[in-house]
């Protein structure tokens, strides 16, 4: 009945933003913005602790979690400033303010709220910078300091079988060295550089292993040692050259030097019990079955049980005798598993990816760039959510609980997802004119 209203309420707010012109968002932007930055700030101050999160504000018998509307204004705001005359996205000095405009809500929520799950999404923005010209390389970085962490923390307690140190920085290090090596070879053309990095990469080690034969070495530090030469031969040659583009690959070994010192602190003295033990249990460094991996092992079972047609309209065992915890909003996905089975679980995902592609559509055909980014923005809000959720259900992705769209029970989430659709719609229907 609840979740009934919310529709209600939904339909009635869609009919008010269609009656909007679309230069009302583009105007009051920064404003809508602005009045959004202050609600995040002020709701851990009213908000009341809900399994460790303070992102809920009652009113009544109301609850909202502003996060969930903060994605929508943030591509507003986002969509406006990348719509300035003249503004191409050519490196990282013209992403500067849309990575401000993405990352201060984001801290807001992570840090003030304790939100991980809805912080996380405002990186689905990038998704959208890609496809405004944003290089390639700021993704695949992304890609890349995720590795590194997994990396680093799946194998960080587990010694060499020489000196000391752990194998998650070596392997770590010996990542970033190919990537390096790739990128000279590949990109710059230049095979002397490369031929002379790896054999000071490799001088680095052997003298680390010959002074091992006496004295027992850290290889933690010769790994480091290694980046730091690199660093330096690569930042003399950028600037005997004088390429820019070498200067962005000392960049990177830099950043992924502090990167790799910085997983096992942020792991064990940023990172929340309960978020450590679910990377922990994902990553397999342990076994958690009645704990923290309960969850992902019921939904499982129920995914597992479904088969090909599934048991049949709340006919399934596991979601309806409990057994699979908030299976009507994080884990909803299990009861369409064990209910419909493989082909009700396809048909599902096929529904989104016409959905989303759908979007893409519609972002691609507006007249102004102010449509186009915020029709993309929405576009990776979606693909974000689907992804995430889906994976965490499937125990391929950290539950970090956020909500399947349209189909978790929830007024915050079916709101913010409305808003989202009606102002592109709108948006849509003024190019049309």
């Amino acid at each position: 009945g609840k979740q009934l209203g919310w529709l209600a309420t939904a339909v009635v707010m869609g009919g008010i933003i269609l009656m909007i012109e679309e230069k009302a968002y583009d105007v009051l932007g920064y404003i809508f913005y602005g009045l959004m930055l202050l609600l995040l700030i002020a709701t851990p101050i009213f908000a009341r602790d809900i399994k460790g999160s303070l992102s809920w504000l009652t009113i009544g018998p109301i609850s909202l979690q502003p996060a969930e509307f903060a994605k929508c204004f943030t591509a507003i705001a986002i969509a406006k400033y990348m719509s300035r005359y003249g503004y191409k996205v050519r490196d990282l000095r013209d992403l500067t303010v849309p990575f401000l405009l993405m990352g201060v809500p984001m801290l807001i929520i992570m840090v003030a709220q304790k939100e991980t799950g809805s912080a996380l999404v405002f990186i689905s923005f990038l998704l959208a910078f890609y496809r405004q010209g944003m290089t390639g390389y700021v993704l695949s970085w992304g890609v890349v300091s995720i590795l590194l962490f997994i990396l680093v923390i799946r194998f960080g307690e587990m010694a060499l079988p020489f000196g000391t140190g752990n194998l998650g920085i070596l392997i770590s290090t010996t990542l970033i060295h190919t990537i390096v090596l790739g990128l000279l070879i590949g990109k710059e053309k230049d095979l002397r550089s490369a031929i002379i990095m790896a054999l000071g990469v490799s001088v680095c080690y052997g003298i680390g292993l010959l002074i091992n034969i006496w004295v027992s070495v850290n290889f933690n530090y010769v790994a480091i040692a290694s980046l730091v030469y690199v660093a330096i031969y690569l930042l003399i040659q950028a600037v005997k050259q004088r390429k820019s583009s070498m200067g962005w690959i000392v960049g990177f070994v830099m950043v992924s030097t502090l990167l790799c010192q910085g997983c096992d602190f942020a792991f064990h003295k940023i990172l929340q019990p309960h978020q450590r033990i679910r990377i922990e249990v994902l990553l397999g460094m342990k076994d958690d079955p009645h704990g923290a991996g309960y969850n992902v092992n019921q939904s499982l079972i129920a995914i597992g049980s479904g088969q090909t047609t599934g048991k049949g309209f709340l006919q399934g065992t596991q979601t309806k005798l409990k057994f699979v915890p908030e299976q009507d909003t994080d884990f909803i996905f299990c009861t369409i598993g064990e209910e419909q089975g493989f082909l009700g679980s396809a048909f599902v995902l096929t529904m989104f990816a016409i959905f989303i592609l759908r979007i893409m559509w519609l972002a691609e055909r507006q007249n102004d760039r102010f449509g186009r980014v915020y029709g993309y923005s929405v576009a990776s809000i979606f693909f974000f959510h689907l992804t995430i959720n889906v994976g965490m259900v499937l125990g391929i992705m950290p539950v970090i609980g956020i909500p399947l769209p349209f189909f978790s029970y929830g007024g915050s989430s079916f709101l913010g997802f409305s808003i989202l659709l009606f102002i592109l719609l709108r948006m849509d229907a003024d190019r049309a004119v």
